[in-house]
């Protein structure tokens, strides 16, 4: 399927390696994700919202004239794929940059080669990932991130949690640089406050819902933890959710943004369904992005209305996969945006697109609005356009704001 992939791929219009785009060919943005594995989902998701936004653009006749395109491939979440990917991206695609990458263990492979093309003057833009090194240096010179971190994610999450009384929290990660990297923003967070992490217990990246997480769950429970910060994709969480509620652990459990809310709802609600159990009780899901019910954000209002209007297809390569897309999901909106501030960029670098202009027109957006109430900016000294977290909770069958965190009050 791979190949496949590529063949089809390479037989797109592509740019000139000497970073001057040929007039009248298509904007070409490389793109490495999950696609077939046990976070397809993410990968999904995340190119439907933006091909809703491009699409919408190309039909008004693209950016200064030129359709926009995104040449995705299938990593399945794992690192050597994602290289050898990014390889066949820049060297034979020749594609224009680099964008919508998902997931920290894939990224932290990637950035020591995006480096060494620096001479090119390569870029990786809006990876789905909150991790840190692509946030410091050497490589924050060569990504820009819209999203905020998972710092930021977990310390607004400890933060909440501590002020509720539940400073005994626990964490479930995934043993690989995601894990760690939230793991580290949660000690980070409970060291403010002059605590730590009550206990641990790891599971390997690609597990699957059908798997046992019996063993963690005791880990944990052994801890008498208050609450549980889990740091994993949906699959996995979803299948300690499941074997924790199993088991009596009945303290809130609270998720990254990365887990994909819809994604990991779906699983625990087939399951809940079967067996009488409502396993999205005291559920938290940090966000980086508003809800896409908020209708009074103008953005929500354009996504919903290109989602349904234009319904996009997974990439080329992948549209016979067993995977049911979703209406819509914060990761399509995430997408989505990522995609409305890419074209705010192309526009601003004019009818004949240089790459050795690309970060300095990056770095000259300042107070941008998308439409969400939040603007955007990429200072030269922080590559990261958002810094808001947003935080959502299980009523109705879905994920929506939380307007009282007193109910978990301890």
């Amino acid at each position: 399927m791979l190949n496949m992939a590529r063949l089809a791929g390479a037989c797109l219009l592509v740019l000139c390696l000497a970073g001057q785009a040929l007039a009248g060919e298509p904007l070409v943005l490389g793109m490495s994700a999950d696609f077939t594995g046990s976070s397809q989902g993410l990968g999904m998701e995340l190119y439907r919202g933006s091909m809703a936004y491009f699409q919408h653009v190309n039909e008004q006749g693209g950016v200064h004239g030129r359709q926009v395109e995104i040449l995705a491939y299938d990593d399945q979440y794992n690192p050597t794929p994602a290289i050898e990917n990014t390889i066949q991206l820049l060297d034979t695609d020749k594609v224009l940059l680099l964008f919508n990458y998902v997931g920290t263990p894939t990224v932290t492979r990637v950035l020591p080669l995006i480096k060494s093309y620096s001479g090119r003057k390569v870029y990786l833009f809006f990876p789905f990932t909150g991790a840190q090194p692509q946030r410091e240096a050497p490589y924050d010179d060569y990504v820009f991130n819209l999203r905020a971190s998972y710092r930021q994610e977990t310390e607004g999450l400890v933060d909440h949690l501590v002020a509720l009384g539940r400073e005994r929290i626990a964490v479930f990660y995934q043993a690989d640089a995601y894990g760690r990297s939230g793991w580290d923003g949660v000690k980070r967070g409970l060291a403010k406050y002059g605590l730590r992490i009550v206990g641990e217990a790891t599971y390997r990246r690609g597990a699957h819902y059908d798997e046992s997480m019996a063993a963690q769950v005791d880990i944990i429970m052994d801890s008498q933890p208050h609450a549980v910060i889990s740091v994993g994709s949906y699959e996995a969480c979803a299948s300690f959710i499941r074997d924790a509620r199993d088991a009596g652990l009945n303290v809130p459990i609270a998720n990254l943004s990365f887990v994909g809310s819809e994604n990991l709802l779906a699983l625990l609600e087939a399951t809940g369904n079967d067996r009488g159990v409502d396993y999205t009780r005291d559920l938290i899901n940090s966000q980086v992005v508003p809800s896409y019910e908020d209708l009074s954000l103008p953005a929500v209002r354009e996504y919903r209305q290109f989602m349904d209007r234009y319904n996009p297809e997974p990439p080329r390569g992948y549209q016979g996969q067993d995977y049911d897309p979703l209406r819509y999901s914060f990761v399509s909106f995430e997408g989505f945006l990522n995609a409305k501030v890419m074209v705010h960029i192309l526009e601003n670098l004019g009818p004949d697109p240089r790459l050795a202009d690309l970060a300095e027109v990056t770095e000259s957006i300042h107070n941008h609005d998308i439409g969400i109430e939040v603007n955007v900016g990429f200072p030269q000294e922080r590559h990261q356009g958002l810094n808001v977290v947003f935080y959502t909770t299980v009523e109705d069958g879905k994920f929506v704001p939380i307007n009282d965190w007193g109910r978990w009050a301890q």
